[in-house]
């Protein structure tokens, strides 16, 4: 290999981990080192491997291990990882056996990987798709890099109507910290729709741990001060993720989660964000998805039905 005199490091410090993180093109939230603290409060541990040349981190993972049932065996899992040139074949070679050699040490029965790219290409035999999804393996991204009125315009007609009505309506779109709110509206919306969402503690913590870095900002959406939907959001560098987003079932006429959604957007580009990632629609290619999205209403194909209004690629 090209790489025999680079270094393998397990000793990354969170500073220089979020660094190489934020700085890559491939850099995802779900490999930062706020996100692993996240899941290590609740039952997970981690570990960072990463291959320097010179010195400097050019290529790793942050890879995370869930105990199995009898506490002898884990789990390992890398979200939107591993972060390394792909089309560096002997790089991308001896990270993996890097990798698999820390997931071995760690009594990992498998090591399961979710990459940030297409470009991704199977190492190994034993290497296998995998039927179960942790993360959504598709999304929308809308570019914010064009003006407002071209990022509406971009929208479909309904979902550009939705959103002024809203505003005519007197519906309010606010940044705040009011988590209470925030995991009320959640609270509401998994057991109106049957949604799987987080306890209460859950959402905090992540607040608790993107929030002072200016990584995750909420929004709410009211009317005459009663909170009606509510969004989490979170950016690193130039893109920013929807991952969290609630409603109650008072004034739905009023479209609040409409306007929420675009002023949540035009925060964002107006602090420098270029790709707003609406986080999570089936996995199915375009053509189907259009095909089905009115007749279809089991797992995401109801928030395709919002999120496909709002455009993007």
């Amino acid at each position: 290999s090209d790489w025999y005199n680079a270094r393998v490091t397990v000793s990354i410090s969170a500073v220089e981990w979020d660094e190489f993180v934020a700085a890559h093109p491939d850099g995802h939230i779900l490999q930062t080192p706020a996100w692993a603290d996240l899941k290590c409060a609740f039952g997970w541990s981690a570990a960072r491997v990463g291959i320097r040349d010179g010195g400097k981190l050019v290529a790793g993972a942050q890879m995370l291990f869930r105990p199995l049932p009898a506490a002898l065996y884990n789990i390992a899992y890398i979200p939107k990882g591993p972060l390394v040139d792909w089309s560096n074949e002997s790089l991308v070679e001896f990270l993996f056996k890097s990798l698999d050699n820390v997931a071995q040490s760690a009594n990992a029965v498998f090591l399961k990987i979710e990459p940030p790219t297409s470009n991704f290409k199977r190492q190994t035999s034993n290497m296998q798709p995998s039927p179960h999804v942790i993360q959504p393996r598709r999304t929308l991204t809308v570019d914010l890099r064009p003006d407002e009125e071209a990022i509406l315009a971009a929208m479909k007609q309904k979902t550009r109507y939705n959103i002024r009505l809203a505003a005519k309506k007197d519906v309010a779109v606010t940044p705040t910290d009011d988590l209470d709110t925030f995991c009320q509206l959640m609270k509401v919306t998994g057991e109106r729709d049957q949604f799987g969402v987080h306890d209460a503690k859950y959402y905090r913590k992540v607040y608790e741990l993107f929030r002072p870095a200016s990584r995750a900002q909420l929004f709410i959406a009211t009317f005459e001060g009663k909170p009606l939907a509510g969004l989490m959001l979170f950016t690193l560098g130039k893109r920013a993720w929807y991952f969290y987003g609630g409603s109650s079932d008072e004034e739905r006429s009023r479209m609040p989660t409409y306007l929420l959604q675009w002023e949540a957007m035009r925060w964002t580009k107006a602090r420098g964000v270029e790709e707003y990632d609406l986080w999570g629609v089936p996995d199915e290619e375009e053509e189907t998805l259009e095909a089905n999205f009115e007749t279809r209403h089991d797992g995401l194909w109801g928030v395709y039905r919002f999120k496909r209004g709002i455009g993007g690629t």
